[in-house]
């Protein structure tokens, strides 16, 4: 068990949906976000996560981060840079600083979003990002494997696929990630003698999969979750035209997005 595990992003779609059920993780919860988040089991800690001193302050005490916190869709370069760039440098350095061991860092399938779903990947696949949201990513997973080189942080780079209660696409029926499995992870990550720097595809036990996981069998991870469950649901929608983005690539619409500007 950790002491003190610091989740970033809290106030997030994803934040919210987990942040309660951590408590096989840690002894206590350090909660953080720009927009506050109301959790009478945690502490919460607001915080810019482009200011270097506001980020050293809220990783002083703890012994793993759970680093949810950025911008998570397309957006002008200019407004990825503070939270995505920046801030997983000063996450990470504020991490060497204090003496943090263990970062999950949830990066995202828009790394490899311009993959076509035909083409099934590991974790030793290129990086083929869809746009600025994915790139700031793909950086964030080579910051968290440098530190991992140098100073012998481990973390684990989460592409989260969909982590939402249920899939609401059929493209979610190959990307969906259910809330406990997510936890079931964390917990893996956190608790497991051994973890590395390793590329986890964040995604449940899918009938449709593009993401194969087997290099991180040794974590012990089992998603018990299949997309499957709502197949009926979402088969009843229509069906999207085969030259769709949202039909060819993994990344889906992020694929189509125009280069924002600020």
């Amino acid at each position: 068990m950790l002491k003190k595990l610091l989740v970033t992003g809290a106030a997030g779609g994803v934040g919210r949906l987990i942040a309660g059920k951590l408590g096989g993780v840690a002894d206590s919860l350090r909660l953080s976000d720009i927009a506050p988040i109301e959790r009478p089991e945690a502490e919460f800690i607001p915080c810019d996560l482009a200011d270097m001193d506001a980020v050293d302050r809220l990783v002083a005490g703890c012994d793993g981060i759970l680093h949810l916190g950025g911008v998570s869709v397309e957006r002008s370069f200019d407004e990825i840079l503070g939270p995505n760039l920046i801030g997983v440098h000063n996450i990470y350095e504020a991490a060497r600083k204090h003496g943090v061991k263990r970062v999950l860092f949830a990066s995202s399938n828009h790394v490899v979003g311009f993959y076509k779903q035909d083409e099934h990947l590991d974790a030793s696949a290129a990086h083929k990002p869809d746009g600025w949201y994915g790139i700031s990513k793909s950086y964030g997973e080579a910051v968290a494997l440098m530190y991992h080189q140098k100073f012998g942080i481990e973390s684990a780079l989460v592409r989260i696929g969909s982590c939402f209660p249920e899939p609401a696409n059929r493209r979610m029926l190959a990307t969906w990630m259910a809330d406990e499995d997510f936890v079931s992870l964390i917990e893996r990550v956190f608790l497991a003698p051994r973890l590395g720097c390793p590329v986890i595809y964040g995604i449940s036990n899918n009938d449709i999969r593009w993401w194969d996981n087997s290099k991180v069998d040794y974590l012990g991870w089992r998603p018990t979750r299949n997309s499957a469950e709502f197949s009926a649901q979402i088969e009843a929608q229509p069906m999207p035209a085969s030259d769709d983005p949202v039909s060819v690539y993994q990344g889906g619409a992020f694929t189509q997005e125009p280069i924002h500007k600020s």
